[in-house]
């Protein structure tokens, strides 16, 4: 069976933060969001050069070179920042977190470094099925067995984007494609504002992508809107 992925992306400023330090690219067979740092000089254009990297990849593959191809286009994307901070030195301490699904037939690979996320909700889910996340983010704390066992620890995250070569590679899964599976890609300003549950029900609405990216940053705005928030939604369904 032949699959046709019908994808929606949405962003937000969100209600505190000055400017949008987010990107996203919904393709055909690529999607990816990043996350500009905050509180780093030019959040935005490290988010915007690696997505702009990223965007000649979209193209349909052979499902076994899919975590080469897509290793391979984010080992581009970040010696693009590499390459725009030689240019303008201004631009050093620059970094985005990134998560991206590169598929073809029925198989998809995700990648994710820093705590942009994907979630899948599996075709005809139930409704005791849980909602599958498929990335750990990479934050000080996950990396400690114990954490909750030491006082102060930092949440921010551990790995991003950021030029240098070493310490950043993405983590890189392979997954098998139903008909009527949904994916979620989103930035932590989504999932650090809306509770699990919200985002539960929200993904099992029958509607469309279009309107479950809208319903996504409208909780996320309810919920104060922290922080810069982008999703994509993407439904795989047989081709007619």
């Amino acid at each position: 069976m032949t699959l046709t992925a019908h994808a929606a992306a949405r962003t937000h400023v969100g209600h505190v933060r000055r400017r949008n330090e987010d990107a996203a690219y919904a393709g055909s067979h690529l999607f990816a969001v990043a996350d500009g740092l905050g509180g780093h000089p030019a959040g935005d254009i490290a988010a915007q050069t690696v997505i702009n990297a990223l965007r000649p990849h979209d193209r349909p593959a052979a499902p076994g070179d899919l975590p080469r191809l897509l290793g391979s286009a984010i080992h581009t994307a970040s010696r693009s920042l590499r390459e725009a901070i030689t240019a303008d030195p201004g631009l050093i301490g620059m970094g985005t977190t990134l998560v991206a699904l590169l598929w073809s037939d029925t198989t998809a690979v995700i990648a994710n470094v820093g705590d942009s996320r994907a979630y899948l909700l599996p075709a005809h889910a139930s409704a005791d099925t849980p909602l599958r996340r498929l990335t750990e983010d990479h934050t000080y704390r996950n990396l400690i067995a114990d954490a909750d066992a030491v006082p102060n620890l930092p949440a921010r995250i551990s790995r991003f984007l950021d030029g240098r070569p070493e310490g950043r590679s993405p983590d890189l899964t392979v997954h098998t494609i139903h008909p009527g599976d949904r994916f979620l890609l989103c930035s932590d300003g989504l999932t650090e504002a809306v509770p699990g549950k919200l985002l539960n029900e929200a993904l099992r609405s029958p509607v469309d992508p279009p309107q479950v990216t809208d319903h996504l940053i409208t909780l996320a705005l309810d919920h104060g809107g922290p922080d810069n928030v982008t999703v994509i939604v993407i439904d795989m369904k047989p081709t007619t």
